[in-house]
């Protein structure tokens, strides 16, 4: 079983490493993926081994929680949490900066003039350390148990050693005192700076962390709290978790829609943005499919209940975002592994700087080694390193989401970028797959109500595939009437009887076999309609053809402009299809596709993408049939059209809700500026610390006589931090 989860107390990005590699070596657990910025973990466990009670349990012996409500209880509890944990940082650090001003002023300012100085800084330091900071020591603590380390380790021993340090010098203020001043020093406005600084800078990353998560918050707060329903023949308003499938729901202007399901009665536009990123609303009337999360729009409906809570549409949409935001592209290893061995690395290095200063160092030298070791310690966390990519992928999928791209695994971004060759089936992704009449051409132009009234007819009677085209055409201004003797003949047309006349509807073919005479006019008319790459169906009352409709499926609105924006991105187009030569060749001619295969079968497709791949190139498949899903699967980047089958949806790895082509470039166009982002973010936390460490251990020194301040080590760390979120949420504001 794979499920997403919310964890509680995770305070920072190394939390999540700790999280994953205590949870991994246990028996039944085959993976762990921990998000930090979005406070969950994608765990995938053997039921018959370990349950996933157990693995809560695990997590509150090192100091967290899993949280294994469902719904709305998980959702108002994680808000709950949420809010609860901003207030509680925000009261925290009005503690801190009230006492740490004082203390800062008195240690700066006024070192010798207030009597008793460092008795009343130990006193004002205590409810900041053990109250403010109090989080810091808990979590160091239970880490040690467990033999771990993450930021609050660093920032407990370097403000613990701190304190204790000036504490031992206000009790015996001879022990450590320096030759030169007579008296030891104390670093009480270390230790409460350092504290307040950090506690600043998880308080604005905090603010930021939840703007990061905004779209799956705007896509949870698409369906409405309470709903309308029909029960015991009247209308009754109850909570949307008590809605039962095949229950009838009363829709009101403005009202959004609470599940999926089907019209049973009314007319409205529904605005569907929200799922497929398209503007315009869509017209709904009785027998047609609404979905959760869309918006009624000006007319009232009642509707039928066909999906409700996990298995609606905007349910699946959700789960999709969320398993995504937790999925780590290669990159993200490579940082976790740094950053697991980054805490031991730099508490090892900060005492290698002690030792340095206080064995090589000028006097005061323990002074300096403190100073040191306490800077090092601070300076060196590695919150914007484990920052870097999470956030930035959480802003550009959840971006994605809202404009109707879902993308299924955050790896497909490091791909999309890179992709040189795009393959595309015809039908359905070019084409709309709704074959229509596009020219009915009457003998002489002679247009006969009674003959399309039998024309109607025999084609509401037809099985052929192209036979619904004529019908909605037709029916636009005739109607049937009965005809008799209908008859299908498979693979070529029908012949049926009316008032003692035979008519015939069928290909050239039928025509032929039975003699009939086809026109000089409509048979040039139909050879040009042939070249064209349209279907044409002949219509013959008696022995003679009186009329000819041509079917074609029609080219999506703006796809020409798609492949020539395509194209000069350096991507290579390729049309494969099923269909015939002539019409393939007629549609990539009219879309501007020189590269087109088509007669092509199902195994063909992915074949064809493996050549693509051993030539070198990095294809995407973009697709929306059962024949698609092997290609799809095949391709470095599989993308399923949004009105496409299941099947096609689970082989892709992105799906595009509104089946628009523009959507295609939008992904890879947003798929280069996440990683553009994550590229930065990683840049400047790993120059951070390259720059900042050595630093810190005081290299400036010998040449220049500059040392580090602990609590400019402890600003820089913390805003570090809040750039690197920063940095990912301008992704927002790309379009």
């Amino acid at each position: 079983m794979s499920q997403s989860y919310k964890i509680a107390g995770m305070t920072c990005a190394s939390c999540a490493v700790s999280v994953e590699s205590y949870l991994k070596p246990q028996q039944g657990v085959r993976n762990v993926v921990v998000n930090y910025p979005n406070q969950s973990a994608l765990i995938d466990i053997d039921e018959q081994l370990i349950s996933i009670k157990s693995i809560q349990q695990k997590l509150k012996e090192i100091g967290y929680d899993l949280l294994l409500e469902e719904g709305d209880s998980l959702a108002s509890k994680v808000e709950e949490m949420e809010s609860k944990r901003l207030t509680l940082l925000k009261r925290k650090l009005i503690v801190a900066t009230l006492f740490s001003i004082p203390i800062f002023t008195m240690s700066m300012f006024l070192m010798g003039v207030i009597p008793y100085e460092n008795w009343i800084m130990l006193f004002m330091t205590l409810p900041v350390l053990f109250w403010s900071g109090s989080e810091f020591f808990v979590t160091a603590w239970k880490k040690l148990r467990h033999f771990s380390s993450n930021m609050d380790t660093l920032v407990a021993v370097s403000t613990g050693t701190a304190f204790i340090f000036s504490l031992i010098n206000t009790i015996n203020p001879s022990l450590f005192a320096t030759k030169d001043t007579h008296h030891a020093h104390v670093y009480y406005e270390s230790a409460v700076v350092i504290i307040t600084l950090i506690l600043l800078g998880r308080f604005l990353e905090e603010r930021a962390k939840s703007k990061t998560s905004s779209a799956i918050k705007s896509l949870m707060g698409l369906t409405p709290k309470k709903v309308t329903v029909i029960r015991n023949g009247e209308e009754e308003v109850i909570s949307i978790s008590d809605i039962l499938k095949g229950e009838l729901i009363v829709l009101k202007p403005g009202d959004k829609i609470p599940v999926d399901g089907k019209v049973k009665k009314g007319e409205s536009y529904v605005d569907e943005s929200m799922i497929t990123g398209e503007p315009i609303p869509v017209f709904k009337s009785k027998g047609t499919e609404v979905f959760a999360g869309t918006i009624n729009q000006k007319g009232s409906l009642r509707i039928l209940a066909t999906k409700i809570g996990k298995d609606t549409l905007l349910s699946q949409i959700i789960r999709l975002v969320e398993a995504a935001q937790s999925s780590k592209p290669k990159i993200q290893n490579l940082v976790d592994k740094i950053a697991g061995i980054f805490v031991p690395a730099v508490l090892i290095l900060a005492i290698i700087t002690f030792a340095i200063w206080y064995f090589f160092g000028p006097e005061p030298k323990l002074i300096y080694a403190l100073l040191s070791f306490i800077t090092v310690l601070i300076i060196a966390c590695p919150c914007a390193l484990g920052l870097a990519t999470p956030t930035a992928l959480m802003v550009g999928l959840g971006k994605a989401a809202q404009q109707g791209i879902l993308i299924k695994d955050a790896s497909v971004l490091e791909k999309a970028f890179k992709i040189n060759a795009l393959i595309l089936d015809k039908t359905g992704t070019i084409t709309e797959g709704q074959p229509k009449v596009h020219d009915f051409i009457w003998l002489d132009n002679q247009y006969d109500h009674e003959s399309a009234r039998i024309f109607l007819s025999m084609e509401k009677q037809s099985e052929h595939p192209l036979a619904n085209a004529i019908v909605q055409y037709l029916s636009k201004e005739e109607n049937d009437l009965p005809i008799d003797n209908f008859e299908s003949i498979t693979g070529k047309g029908a012949v049926a009887h009316f008032e003692g006349k035979r008519y015939m509807i069928g290909n050239k073919a039928l025509m032929t076999e039975n003699l009939l005479i086809v026109p000089d006019s409509l048979q040039i008319q139909s050879e040009k309609l042939k070249e064209a790459a349209k279907t044409v169906v002949f219509f013959s009352v008696e022995n003679k053809v009186v009329a000819i409709a041509a079917i074609a499926d029609e080219v999506k609105k703006g796809v020409q402009e798609v492949i020539q924006d395509l194209k000069k991105r350096g991507i290579t187009v390729f049309m494969l299809t099923g269909d015939n030569d002539k019409t393939a060749k007629a549609i990539a001619e009219q879309v501007g596709i020189e590269h087109v295969q088509a007669n092509v079968m199902l195994e063909d497709k992915g074949n064809f993408v493996k050549l693509l791949q051993q030539n070198g190139s990095v294809v995407a498949m973009a697709g929306d049939g059962i024949n698609d899903s092997h290609a799809l699967a095949q391709a470095d980047v599989g993308i399923a059209m949004g009105s496409g089958t299941d099947i096609a949806m689970e082989s892709a790895g992105i799906t595009l809700m509104n089946s628009d082509l523009n959507q295609i470039a939008n992904a890879i166009v947003l798929s280069k500026d996440t990683m553009k982002t994550i590229r930065q973010n990683l840049f400047w936390a790993f120059i951070y610390n390259v720059v900042s460490i050595p630093i810190a251990a005081g290299v400036l020194y010998p040449s220049f006589g500059f040392l580090l301040s602990p609590m400019i080590g402890g600003a820089a760390m913390s805003m570090s931090s809040v750039s690197v979120v920063t940095n990912s949420l301008r992704l927002k504001r790309k379009k």
